[in-house]
């Protein structure tokens, strides 16, 4: 899968995140009336330190997801890697900040504001003089210049992933001195900082061919505080140097090396020494903290296991076990002895080898908070029933989003508030919760919203000619045999021959679970207990078999058309002109993607008690966004989006009307649940163009209200951080909203260890 990192808008909006991610800290506070923007919901955790701390020299080894195909941010096979690179050596003429707001950036910049408005809006940027390229040679007009003419879309000969911004520019021309930059705009153009960031040098983007192949796998000349020295495909690692022309504060390491390790192989590259800082999932983060426990000074083990419980006893047995292996070991009968002695030996050395594990790993910390992006439920709505906007506004009033937060966040000790915008998070200027433009969760009106639509509870289905499937699944016949020829694109095969596919409302079709108690609680069946939510946040796919037994409504009892089905009941399927009310839910099957498929359980119990059924698909990382999400193959698909701290730039392409094409297909750009209005385009237009920063976010919140209501996206959360880093690592982790500020990475002097001071208390999670 596809990990997108998050950096400047080098990849903010050009692609989604496929998976969920993982840890945080305080809770949303602040928020009024005057002030509904709020907190960030978490601040960075990076064991921040001052320089004067750190000690000069060392190599930081760090985990990333992939070796950059091109190191040329404005290409489209740009990824996080691309970014994290571009902001270590190249120039930015802004900055995030801690609210995911842009500042300037002083290394590069001494100022920067718009001079003019009438006739023409005009920014003139004054330059640091101190800023120069690796090879001596001044940071000036002709590096913007040659930037804005590769990026304008004026000439196609440019392979450019996008233009937004650069488009609106007239006209780039020396100052009153060599140190000023002029920039006259055709158009009023709000989101000007977002310019020349990063900036590559002229010999980058002086030429088509310069652009196009000159960054790809080298940058010869840079201007941060690290170079390039080489980006090594055969060991998969991107190599970074300081850069001795460096004219701010010296970088206090060596060197970094961007190392490309899968997730699931981190935790051994931890183990092994290999690495020293690497984002990770839920699991390594529990061996992580169980390694740095206290332990038992007589056996070396934990005394307390993830999240407070006690630890097992010695090789991870209860004491009545290791009585009972004792006495079988020393008992009479000689055979079984034999047995048990060879198990406790291999016991021993297992853990022998997990004590050596958790000794490895006892030098990293967890660090954690919210990444700057979140995780939306996207609903196809280009055909099938959620082309009517009634059934996409049913599906949203079913869920009960601040209980899907909590199933991601909440076990992890992070606050679990449900995301209110599509355009920012908590904390950014442009927030405001736009989820009122919906309604709240309420199961009844979800039905009677349906029921308007036609969609019968309890209706009768008629049986399937060959070829059909249910309202929802069509597909076609020729892409699921191309599909199956594919062995790079099949669904997710279960051991015992189920395809990965599971249809809620089919669950009884090979037998039920007759053999459960009276009282409890069935495989899959829905409960509201709290023993429920806990059992469902463990397993993540406890329903997955198919074997749910939770059938709601009595066969053959029809209510006239527009009845809404009892409250609190789970209602019968639904059906229209005999076809049953069946989504296909296309989800990723890799590893990274379990908080995902516990977000899709929880989904499909919801949609069940309005009597929707949900037809589940996993299937391969690398074919999950490009063959299913922008090409349209679903009705209901989990994935991510970067905030940005430019939304009226970024966000349009991902909500903008799709408009036909010259070729009859459908432009959507972005926009993958092919949802939108003329209005919310409108919106967007305006708060691009207005100078007065006020009325910029009322419109950008007046477009995310028209955007709730329209139901093609439904935020749910925002994304867990969890990063390990070594104990004596400063100034690197989870930096949330914050951009890194690379040279002051470094470790920590001797006599500076076990100084670090405390972060300050999260406020409790939302219960």
């Amino acid at each position: 899968m596809s990990h997108v990192g998050v950096g400047p808008r080098a990849v903010m909006r050009s692609v989604a995140f496929l998976t969920a991610g993982v840890l945080a800290v305080p809770a949303l506070a602040g928020c009024t009336s005057e002030d509904p923007a709020g907190k960030p919901l978490a601040e960075q955790d990076i064991a921040a330190a001052a320089r004067a701390r750190i000690a000069d020299g060392g190599t930081l080894r760090w985990a990333v997801d992939s070796v950059p195909d091109t190191l040329n941010a404005f290409q489209s096979d740009a990824d996080a890697t691309t970014t994290r690179v571009a902001q270590a050596v190249l120039p930015s003429m802004y900055r995030m900040d801690e609210t995911g707001s842009p500042v300037r950036n002083p290394d590069y910049l001494e100022s920067a504001e718009v001079v003019d408005t009438e006739p023409k809006q005009v920014v003139v940027y004054k330059l640091n003089q101190q800023a120069v390229w690796s090879d001596g040679r001044e940071i000036g007009a002709a590096d913007f210049a040659a930037q804005w003419r590769a990026l304008s879309g004026k000439d196609s000969a440019y392979w450019t992933a996008r233009n937004a911004g650069y488009d609106r520019i007239q006209k780039i021309e020396r100052g009153a001195n060599d140190l000023e930059v002029k920039v006259t705009f055709s158009r009023p153009y709000a989101d000007w900082k977002a310019l020349f960031s990063p900036l590559y040098p002229k010999d980058v983007m002086g030429t088509p061919d310069a652009f196009n192949d000159g960054a790809r796998r080298s940058l010869e000349v840079t201007a941060g505080p690290f170079a390039v020295k080489k980006v090594d495909t055969k060991s998969d690692q991107v190599v970074l140097t300081g850069n001795p022309r460096w004219w701010g504060e010296p970088a206090k390491l060596d060197k970094i090396v961007l190392r490309a390790v899968p997730r699931d192989e981190r935790v051994s590259e931890l183990v092994a020494g290999k690495l020293d800082l690497a984002e990770i999932d839920p699991e390594t983060a529990d061996e992580v903290t169980l390694a740095g426990a206290p332990r038992d000074p007589a056996t070396g083990t934990p005394l307390m296991g993830p999240q407070g419980s006690p630890a097992p006893g010695p090789q991870g047995r209860s004491a009545a076990e290791a009585l009972r292996s004792w006495a079988v070991a020393n008992g009479s009968d000689e055979d079984a002895a034999e047995k048990e002695i060879l198990a406790r030996e291999e016991r021993r050395e297992a853990a022998a080898k997990e004590l050596r594990r958790q000794k490895a790993l006892s030098g990293f910390e967890v660090r954690k908070s919210l990444e700057p992006a979140y995780t939306q439920l996207a609903l196809n709505g280009s055909d099938g029933p959620l082309a009517d906007e009634r059934v996409r506004r049913a599906v949203a009033r079913a869920l009960d989003r601040e209980k899907l937060a909590e199933a991601v966040l909440k076990p992890l000790g992070l606050p679990a508030e449900p995301v209110g915008s599509h355009l920012a998070l908590a904390g950014q200027p442009a927030y405001a919760d736009g989820s009122g433009a919906l309604g709240q969760q309420n199961a009844k009106e979800a039905r009677a919203l349906l029921a308007d639509a036609g969609w019968v509870s309890g209706g009768p289905v008629r049986k399937a000619d060959e070829g059909e499937k249910a309202a929802g699944a069509e597909k076609d016949e020729k892409d699921q045999k191309d599909d199956k020829g594919d062995k790079g694109d099949k669904a997710e095969k279960k051991p015992d021959g189920d395809d990965g596919t599971y249809i809620v409302g089919e669950d009884n079709k090979n037998g039920g679970n007759d053999d459960a108690k009276d009282g409890e609680a069935k495989d899959g069946e829905v409960k509201d207990d709290d023993a429920k939510d806990d059992a469902d946040r463990e397993s993540g796919e406890q329903r997955s078999s198919g074997k749910n037994t939770a059938q709601g409504g009595a066969p053959g009892a029809y209510a006239p058309k527009g009845t809404a089905a009892p409250a609190g009941s789970v209602a019968a399927p639904l059906a229209k002109d005999g076809k049953a009310l069946t989504l296909r839910f296309v989800l990723p099957s890799g590893p990274g993607s379990e908080a995902l498929r516990t977000v899709a359980d929880r989904i499909t119990d919801m949609l069940k008690e309005i009597g929707i059924g949900t037809e589940i698909t996993k299937v391969p990382d690398e074919s999950y966004f490009k063959d299913h999400i922008a090409a349209g193959e679903y009705d209901l698909a989990l994935y991510s989006w970067p905030a940005s701290a430019f939304p009226a730039t970024d966000a349009r392409p991902i909500y903008a009307k799709p408009v036909p094409a010259a070729d009859g297909s459908l432009n959507v750009a972005q926009n993958y649940t092919r949802v939108g209005t003329d209005q919310v385009d409108q919106l967007f237009d305006r708060a691009m163009t207005t100078l007065d920063q006020k009325e910029a976010r009322d419109l950008l919140r007046k477009a995310d209200s028209r955007i709730w209501a329209a139901a093609g996206s439904i935020p749910l959360y925002q994304r867990p951080q969890l990063t390990v880093a070594r104990e004596n690592l400063a100034n690197a982790g989870a930096f949330g909203f914050e951009t890194p500020v690379y040279e002051d990475m470094g470790y920590l002097k001797k006599g500076a260890q076990g100084s670090r001071p405390s972060a300050p208390a999260p406020s409790s999670p939302s219960s």
